[in-house]
């Protein structure tokens, strides 16, 4: 079904605020994903505050023209919807972790990551990054760590020597 010119000018609006609001942006195949799924992503990906828009290639292709991106625009095919936050890692680790229970239905295509356009294989090593929470959890057990260890040894020679 076509889409009327005022319909395209809405839809190339939303994707250009969203890529010059967002810190990174994911390019989404979704090929065969239900309704139910897609709701599904959507509520998902709302709740850790990323946004999702479907648009057609070339409306994506010149909502980016002129935006001073480096590197050369990844290939996409299939059905492309695009993920983005102001979170840099939140659209890619979110997209690939829904995109593990539906193989098949949903994929990542490539981004934008630090203002460089990326590939597929270059977005899932960015998706594979843990979130801030984590990280700081294993920050935290790594400094704890050896305290933990020197308590352990403290305590066994107490209780050895008595």
């Amino acid at each position: 079904m076509a889409i009327t010119k005022q319909k395209k000018s809405e839809i190339l609006a939303k994707v250009t605020s969203a890529i010059d609001s967002a810190k990174s942006v994911v390019f989404v195949n979704f090929h065969n994903l239900t309704v139910a799924e897609e709701r599904e992503l959507r509520s998902k990906l709302r709740a850790e505050g990323v946004g999702y828009t479907v648009a057609k290639k070339t409306l994506i292709r010149k909502a980016l023209e002129g935006k001073g991106i480096e590197g050369t625009f990844p290939e996409l095919p299939g059905e492309i919807a695009i993920a983005y936050s102001t979170e840099e890692i939140a659209p890619a680790r979110e997209v690939a972790a829904f995109a593990k229970t539906h193989e098949g239905h949903l994929a990542l295509a490539g981004g934008i990551f630090g203002g460089v356009f990326m590939d597929k294989a270059q977005i899932a090593v960015v998706a594979a990054i843990p979130g801030m929470q984590t990280l700081r959890a294993q920050f935290v057990q790594l400094i704890n760590s050896p305290l933990q260890r020197f308590a352990v040894v403290l305590n066994a020679k107490a209780e050895k020597a008595a």
